[in-house]
């Protein structure tokens, strides 16, 4: 399991250049993911996110790319080979003419006017994909590290709640009978009081007992809730981005707490259910960060 937040950096030298890759990410409920390079780098787009989409599921990444070149390292020194024969030839028919001596060496011809050039070389932008991506999955390596610790966090802390919500779901449970046995004995004293010397009939007691406890029975509740407890806690230990599936989840786990809550008529059992609420609430919010 891992978190969507995390940071991972790498640097390695390259083909004669120090490339530099950085990613950060945020909480996201897609995969955002933006690239900033060197404007003279921006063939690198395409291959970096297609490169994070394969190691993250979602968030929203941003990745930073930097390129240092050695000094002089993507410059191309050239010769004008022709005008140097040109400008050769005609030093040494200055000799001829003038009998002069033939001390023309290779510095004094580079000297000459447009003999020697330079030119930007061009990138070999499949090489340079390559060079990127290497250290991008390097710099993902410590991204995804990062994240994983704080997901064991995460896990940890939404299992603990967890198991308080399954505790008061056994409060739940205990009380709902002892809220049928006190309704009966409010209804029997009620109607003692009521009808006073007359004789009670049992039977229509048990009867209206019986429609009060069918009406406010949470059985069924608490039974899908402690299964959706127990997918939860398979998910946590699932090692594919789980993140959608449990906010899902969660919102089902809410969805019987609230039926609970209405069918509780008692205020011990509504104060349980907000605690329950209160705990589901809190998962809720830590699976925001959870790829």
């Amino acid at each position: 399991m891992k978190s969507m937040t995390g940071y991972g950096r790498a640097k390695e030298e390259r083909s004669g250049r120090t490339i530099t890759v950085e990613l950060r990410a945020v909480n996201h409920r897609y995969l955002d993911c933006t690239v900033k390079a060197p404007r003279q780098y921006g063939f690198l787009d395409d291959a970096v996110k297609k490169a994070a989409a394969a190691r993250i599921a979602r968030g929203k990444v941003e990745v930073f790319v930097g390129v240092e070149v050695e000094e002089g390292g993507d410059v191309a020194v050239t010769v004008n080979h022709a005008l140097a024969e040109r400008y050769l030839a005609a030093l040494r028919e200055l000799g001829d003419d003038y009998g002069l001596r033939d001390d023309v060496t290779v510095s004094v011809l580079a000297k000459l006017p447009d003999v020697l050039g330079s030119e930007r070389i061009e990138q070999d932008a499949d090489e340079m994909i390559r060079d990127v991506t290497a250290v991008f999955e390097a710099a993902c390596d410590g991204f995804n590290q990062m994240r994983e610790r704080e997901g064991e966090k995460l896990a940890e802390d939404v299992r603990d709640r967890c198991a308080a919500i399954e505790r008061m779901v056994g409060e739940v449970e205990k009380r709902s009978p002892e809220r049928v046995r006190e309704y009966r004995e409010k209804l029997l004293t009620r109607m003692r009081e009521v009808l006073a010397d007359t004789s009670i009939d049992e039977t229509r007691i048990l009867t209206e007992a019986a429609i009060y406890a069918d009406k406010t029975a949470v059985d069924e509740e608490t039974v899908r809730l402690r299964s959706h407890l127990h997918q939860l806690d398979g998910m946590l230990r699932e090692t594919q981005p789980v993140g959608r599936k449990l906010d899902f989840l969660v919102q089902e786990m809410n969805r019987e707490a609230n039926t609970i809550g209405s069918k509780a008529n008692d205020v011990d059992m509504a104060r349980i259910v907000v605690d329950i609420k209160s705990e589901i609430e809190k998962i809720r919010e830590q699976i925001q960060n959870i790829e």
